[in-house]
């Protein structure tokens, strides 16, 4: 239970094996590939080797097409999806299926289609609607709109300002001495908008007199027949495009039953996205190829069995020490530890070559928790939450797959801590019992070894406890790692000299005599903390280490006492509410509101608990020992989002 051992695998193969050479890598799935290094990648060899030519774009491209049509059912034929459910399988033969994901890229096609019709659709339909809304203001024009007048008239359509008064327009017209009549079609607003007839000799005074106003032209060009005609010409186009639209709609909504085909049709078109984003890592020289990567050591006879098939050579080698910062790193752990990858991947992967924190990491995250959450109800829920969802819907996600066991894991630590507490949805049984038959909830607890309330020093002591056995674990794997480099004078002078100090202070402190067991731990720092240094060095050394290993133990330590803080918050919201509940005398509304207040509660800690073990895990245990920035290793394998592939 570790970090994977890595070999760096070189590969020489003939170019007509290619298809075959990566599909078989795919089906192993133990090898990542990389871009070559050496002087088969340098300039020199350029004219003999060069990158591989893949169809990486096509096949982003059928990506994008299926992904879009997807959305498209979801939005026009949308169906209702169990909460949990099994993802269906298949053999990988049948996923990699070239016929079924072409077919599935035709039915893709003919979606996008109608999405694309409709989209035209929609944006005509908007333009018409705007040229509705800018008729309807004219639409008591009885005039067509061809019409500018007769021999001796001319009409003026155009619009003024809201504030404009018609009788004040009217008699700047009569001042000017011309002869026109002015009506109003309408007004909203900011506008008012009139039709005034003018005659032609008139015509310049006139619109000298209406530009005081503000008047500004009707934009009406083009149009023929009375505006009431267009309205209706329009609304008429409006009906045909809403019919040809509800039938593209309908005929997307035949097709919804083809949803899991594209589903299953985007997890064939994302294996040949992999496979072309390696022919991208190879070089080629037209009759061979060559590739390099990481292989993972365990699935290294599997390996040597594929390409046993194929005309070609190739060699594992050991990563050299100087190499460690490039090889990918993969956590392989069992099935109790193996949801811990949830931490580290949201934290950092160890870096290739150091130590895998999972195991060292997983009795102290769950029994945390459990200590924190501290009540068999809220234990049971979440029990009963992982198996469920385990079994119904199997989780495969990045997260996912992490998160629903170790959530079960940590509702068993929650539950047998709540059994020590005596907490089940804080003291609903007692509190219930007292409703019921009059007794006092008080006199008649349910059992526990302590209580957090009535014991909150010696929880605290608890914590505190742990906190030290965890802080002891880190600093002996520090040691370890220290004397595995051959630093093993560093690693007693430092932690070494550490834990002497605390075992000399705990048995000073367990006979009377504690300041003789500080003043002897302070003479084995002054011995040990000038290690390395020379000079004046030695001095600051000691002081400098005398404070930081002061002040940082000491902190360290008591960040530990969160976990007795988090107990008790959780543990008197319960009661808090339960009492609530209890003062109405009813059993039903009691049941209410201590339910609904449990809720809420369990909601606030099931999130508040974890943060803060991951601070613990991160800050306090990490820092002792853990040497992060692995890089994932992602091999050429099977991936898929919609099926489950059978071994």
């Amino acid at each position: 239970m570790a970090i994977t051992k890595m070999k760096r695998i070189q590969l020489i193969a003939l170019a007509k094996d290619r298809d075959e050479l990566l599909s078989s890598l795919l089906h192993v799935g133990c090898v990542e590939l990389r871009e070559p290094e050496g002087e088969l990648s340098g300039e020199d060899n350029a004219a003999l080797l060069h990158h591989d030519v893949s169809g990486l774009a096509d096949a982003r491209g059928e990506l994008t097409q299926l992904q879009h049509a997807i959305e498209v059912l979801d939005k026009y034929a949308p169906r209702k999806k169990p909460l949990l459910s099994l993802r269906p399988t298949m053999k990988e033969t049948e996923l990699l299926d070239e016929a079924a994901r072409r077919a599935a890229l035709e039915k893709a096609d003919t979606i996008n289609g109608h999405a694309r019709t409709i989209g035209q659709l929609n944006a005509r339909e908007a333009r018409i609607h705007a040229d509705c809304l800018s008729l309807r203001p004219w639409e008591n024009c009885d005039i067509p709109l061809e019409t500018k007048g007769t021999a001796k008239t001319e009409v003026l359509l155009g619009a003024v300002p809201a504030a404009t008064e018609l009788s004040a327009l009217a008699g700047a017209l009569d001042d000017a001495g011309v002869a026109a009549e002015a009506k109003e079609l309408s007004a909203d607003r900011e506008q008012r908008y009139l039709e005034i007839i003018v005659h032609k000799d008139c015509r310049q005074e006139a619109l000298d007199a209406l530009r005081a106003y503000g008047f500004s032209f009707a934009q009406l060009k083009d149009l023929t027949g009375t505006v009431r005609e267009n309205i209706a010409a329009l609304d008429r186009e409006l009906g045909q495009i809403s019919a040809q639209r509800d039938q593209e709609i309908e005929a997307v909504r035949r097709m919804g039953s083809c949803a899991d085909e594209l589903k299953l049709g985007l997890d064939r078109v994302e294996q040949v996205i992999a496979t072309e984003s390696a022919k991208e890592r190879l070089l080629t020289g037209g009759s061979i190829l060559y590739l390099e990567g990481w292989a993972s050591v365990p699935e290294i006879p599997e390996l040597e069995k594929a390409l046993a098939k194929f005309d070609c050579a190739y060699e594992l080698t050991e990563p050299k020490e100087e190499e460690y910062p490039t090889v990918p790193v993969e956590l392989r752990n069992g099935k109790l530890v193996r949801p811990m990858n949830m931490v580290t991947d949201m934290y950092s992967l160890p870096a290739y070559g150091t130590v895998d924190p999972n195991p060292l990491m997983a009795p102290f995250f769950i029994v945390f928790y459990g200590m924190m959450m501290a009540d068999m109800g809220y234990g049971l829920i979440m029990m009963l939450l992982s198996a469920i969802v385990m079994k119904k819907s199997k989780p495969n996600g990045a997260t996912m797959r992490y998160m629903i066991p170790l959530m079960g894991l940590c509702g068993i630590s929650t539950f047998i801590w709540g059994a020590l507490t005596g907490g089940f949805f804080g003291d609903l049984i007692p509190q219930m019992r007292g409703i019921l038959t009059g007794v006092d909830p008080e006199s008649v607890p349910l059992w526990a070894l302590f209580s957090p309330l009535d014991d909150a020093l010696a929880v605290l002591v608890g914590s505190l406890v742990l906190g030290v056995i965890q802080i002891f674990t880190g600093m002996i794997v520090s040691m370890y790692k220290q004397i595995k480099r051959g630093e093993t004078m560093a690693a007693l002078c430092n932690e070494g000299a550490w834990f002497l100090v605390f075992i000399l202070a705990g048995a000073g402190f367990a006979i009377g005599k504690l300041s003789w067991g500080l003043i002897a731990g302070l003479v084995v720092l002054a011995v040990t903390q000038g290690y390395g240094k020379k000079g004046f060095g030695i001095v600051t050394g000691i002081f400098g280490s005398l404070y930081n290993g002061i002040t940082g133990y000491f902190s360290d330590i008591m960040s530990y006492s969160r976990l007795m803080a988090l107990m008790l918050a959780g543990a008197v919201v319960a009661q808090v509410f339960n009492k609530l509940g209890a003062i109405t005398g009813n059993i039903v509304t009691f049941f209410i509101i201590a339910m609904v207040g449990n809720a809420l509660n369990f909601a606030l800690n099931i999130l508040g608990c974890f943060v803060h073990d991951m601070r613990l895990q991160c800050l306090e245990f990490f820092g002792r020992f853990y040497e992060d920035g692995g890089k994932p290793f992602r091999p050429l394998n099977i991936n898929t989002k919609y099926v489950d592939i059978e071994k």
